[in-house]
């Protein structure tokens, strides 16, 4: 018997032995419930049987029997009032368990539990409710909040892109954007705002000025997907259909992965500018240190971005070196193995390591702060495969936190093993739905997760949505498009200079401009002007807008 916690007072299992009462008792258990049909299988033990085992060990047992694949509403409001009646903890089981949770996860739907926090509660123990998330949202009717040809969950980078994309190839789309932030960040920027180049209100625009004029903003946030009935769950179960759907809903920063660091972030010398609040704390912090230790700290892949934990170092480290202040320690602390994933760009970073003194801690990863004691503690592996966790005090500390795919994504029937939306690398498109495509930083290929990226796949995804309702037309399309993996990772190494990486899948080198104008694997000083004065108004002017310089796809499937 394997049983299954769903909340603090239900636990479920597949169909009970009469040797598993006893084991059910020790565990505390003091209600039962069976869900199971007596002679639904040949070596079913009956449910009389069952209860005067229960009996036996002061278990009160009921019979609620449910047939498979019609747990109805009034089975559903059934279990909910024994859950109220009998004594907890309560045990329930059926042949596998899967329609015991049914009923639990319906009940908790009226009681008006977050839908995301059920349906995360029940994938936990086992058991996919995605067949059932509307009716746990309430809505079994068909009614709907409104139907789209093309809905995009999110609205950072990749998803108006691709918004303006699609519209500039067609007209005749309704399409809506789901994201309940009033404000949309150039986040790219934010390691310029914590060197002190860009002012922070630089990198902010408001949503509603973003928004491609012909698109519907449904400000709200998303609880779940139904991709069974083409169905988005908002947040207070409202819903929206569709009849082709984006998921560029971006990156989770899990802060609380790290034992203190809430606590702790924007004071006592601990910052990161993956935080639009927290990166003018990072300028501030560099430039009234004088001397002491500053350590730089990178997370296990993947993250987005995967140089910015270095950019602060260099840009920091080029500072204190500009105002002579060589008494202070600089210490890089990567959880992976390697400065840079493309081995062609480490020897130039590596003459700036060289340069600014650093020290390089490779297998180190970032587990616990303490701000008031200004101390830092790593796990690291040693040459026994022991974990040892080492502990350093700082006077300056930059983070850059453990990274996940959001959790209404990771819960959903549209995330790989590790929570990722699953997703063709090439074409982009869902492996399972066919009427899904995902990019950006939430999707499972292995590219860098940068806006250069988002911005190659967005008019990757515009154009084979249009061909695959082209197909379902019955109309000529003008074929697929493939996503090569690009990625761009301007590596500023110092004030002034930058080493533009530019690759794709398996590390290719990809470069976008002729070596007479940038050389990417030397340091630049128009790569500089690029990333300071050109790509601003890229993304603001050209990328959000539609205008695909540079970034056309290439059709090579016709």
């Amino acid at each position: 018997m394997e049983i299954k916690s769903l909340d603090q007072n239900l636990t479920v299992s597949a169909q009970l032995s009469l040797l598993d009462l006893a084991e059910l008792a020790r565990l505390g258990v003091r209600a039962l419930v069976c869900n199971r049909p007596d002679g639904e299988g040949a070596d079913q033990v009956n449910f009389a049987e069952i209860a005067r085992e229960a009996e036996k060990h002061g278990i009160a047992a009921r019979y609620l029997p449910v047939t498979s694949g019609k747990v109805s509403d009034e089975d559903a409001a059934a279990f909910g009032k024994l859950l109220d009646e009998l004594p907890g903890p309560v045990h329930a089981y059926c042949r596998s368990g899967m329609r015991s949770t049914t009923l639990w996860a319906l009940v908790q739907g009226k009681r008006k539990q977050p839908l995301t926090k059920i349906i995360s509660a029940a994938k936990a123990a086992g058991y996919d409710m995605s067949g059932v998330t509307a009716r746990i949202a309430g809505d079994d009717s068909g009614h709907a909040l409104a139907q789209y040809d093309v809905v995009i969950v999110g609205g950072g980078a990749a998803g108006i892109a691709t918004a303006s994309s699609l519209l500039k190839r067609t007209g005749d789309l309704s399409i809506a954007i789901i994201d309940p932030a009033d404000v949309h960040y150039y986040q790219p920027g934010w390691t310029f705002v914590g060197a002190g180049i860009f002012r922070p209100e630089h990198t902010a625009k408001t949503m509603a000025s973003l928004i491609p004029r012909g698109v519907e903003w449904v400000k709200a946030a998303v609880a779940a997907f139904d991709p069974e009935r083409n169905t988005v769950i908002l947040e207070g179960c409202r819903m929206v259909r569709y009849k082709r759907l984006v998921v560029a809903a971006g990156i989770k920063l899990d802060w609380d992965a790290i034992e203190g660091l809430p606590e702790t972030l924007g004071r006592n010398g601990v910052s990161s500018n993956y935080r639009f609040d927290l990166a003018p704390y990072t300028w501030q912090l560099v430039q009234n240190l004088q001397q002491g230790r500053a350590l730089f700290t990178q997370p296990p892949m993947p993250i987005k971005c995967a140089g910015a934990p270095q950019k602060a170092l260099y840009l920091s480290s080029d500072h204190w070196l500009r105002q002579r202040r060589l008494a202070i320690d600089v210490e890089f602390y990567n959880a992976g193995a390697v400065l840079f994933g493309v081995a062609d760009y480490v020897p130039a970073l590596m003459k700036y390591v060289e340069k600014y003194q650093a020290k390089l801690n490779f297998g180190h990863n970032l587990v616990k702060i303490d701000g008031d004691s200004k101390t830092a503690w790593f796990e690291t592996t040693d040459a026994d495969a022991q974990v040892q966790r080492v502990a350093r005090t700082f006077d300056m500390i930059h983070v850059c936190p453990p990274q996940t795919a959001p959790d209404f994504i990771r819960v959903s029937p549209l995330a790989d093993s590790a929570g990722w939306v699953d997703v063709d690398q090439n074409t982009l498109r869902h492996k399972t739905y066919d009427n899904i495509w995902s990019l950006g930083d939430v999707m499972n290929a292995p590219n860098a997760k940068t806006a250069a990226a988002a911005r190659m796949q967005a008019p990757v995804v515009a154009n084979n949505i249009l061909a695959d309702r082209a197909a379902s037309e019955g109309r000529r399309s003008s074929g697929v498009a493939h996503y090569n993996g690009y990625g761009s990772c301007p590596l500023t190494v110092e004030r002034g200079k930058i080493v533009l990486a530019e690759f794709g899948y398996g590390g290719k080198l990809l470069p976008s401009m002729p070596t007479w104008l940038i050389n990417g694997k030397k340091p630049s000083r128009t790569a500089w002007l690029l990333k300071e004065r050109m790509l601003p108004p890229i993304y603001w002017k050209a990328m959000l807008k539609g205008k695909e310089w540079l970034v056309r796809p290439t059709i090579t499937d016709n």
